[in-house]
């Protein structure tokens, strides 16, 4: 049975590489390796959810969470992005985390607290600012469905979830889950069939 990204294949023979991604004037140097997600580059989903956030958001806030961090990409260029802020970064893969350990240190990234977790499993806070997360698409529907559901218990009132998500891999239909569970969903952004979305948590 092949190993997806999305699962903890800590047996899978490692293949590593180091990639540059360059981002706000720096270029950072990650660490990938087999059975982790987009090893050979930054995917373009993760690139567009960024630059879409940024664009978007202001600089004072406190805490965020990177759910499905991977190799670390996503969370670390928050991190650079917003010094003030701390980010948290969680997945299920362990092999993940490693890399994203080992990126942090090897980039000099200080604000960052990188762990395991089952989607919220290992989540303790309930005031984050935000929640971003790029959904294992092959993990299936009911779990990018409990991605959207369950940062609602972890946002603070006003907080926001923002994700990103292809048309033709479920945009429609998380579109319509974010505006049942908040009551609000905006489309920040369509790239190349790629959809931004976000929702606030209003009570």
């Amino acid at each position: 049975m092949a190993h997806q990204y999305f699962e903890d294949n800590q047996d899978l023979d490692h293949d590593y590489k180091i990639i540059d991604f360059n981002w706000q004037g720096q270029t950072l140097h990650l660490k990938t390796d087999a059975g982790v997600f987009s090893r050979d580059n930054v995917d373009f989903g993760s690139r567009t959810l960024l630059e879409t956030f940024l664009n978007n958001t202001a600089d004072d806030f406190d805490q965020l969470l990177d759910l499905g961090c991977g190799y670390g990409a996503m969370g670390l260029a928050l991190a650079i992005a917003y010094p003030k802020a701390q980010i948290d970064m969680v997945d299920v893969s362990q092999r993940a985390l490693a890399l994203a350990e080992n990126n942090a240190q090897a980039n000099q990234i200080t604000n960052t607290a990188i762990f395991f977790s089952d989607v919220y499993s290992e989540v303790k806070k309930k005031d984050y600012d935000h929640v971003l997360s790029n959904p294992p698409i092959r993990a299936g529907k009911e779990v990018v469905h409990g991605i959207i559901s369950g940062a609602k218990d972890h946002l603070k009132l006003g907080g926001r979830l923002t994700i990103v998500i292809q048309k033709k891999q479920g945009a429609p239909s998380a579109k319509k889950k974010m505006a049942e569970l908040y009551g609000n969903v905006t489309e920040l952004d369509r790239k190349k069939g790629y959809w931004i979305l976000q929702s606030y948590k209003q009570d």
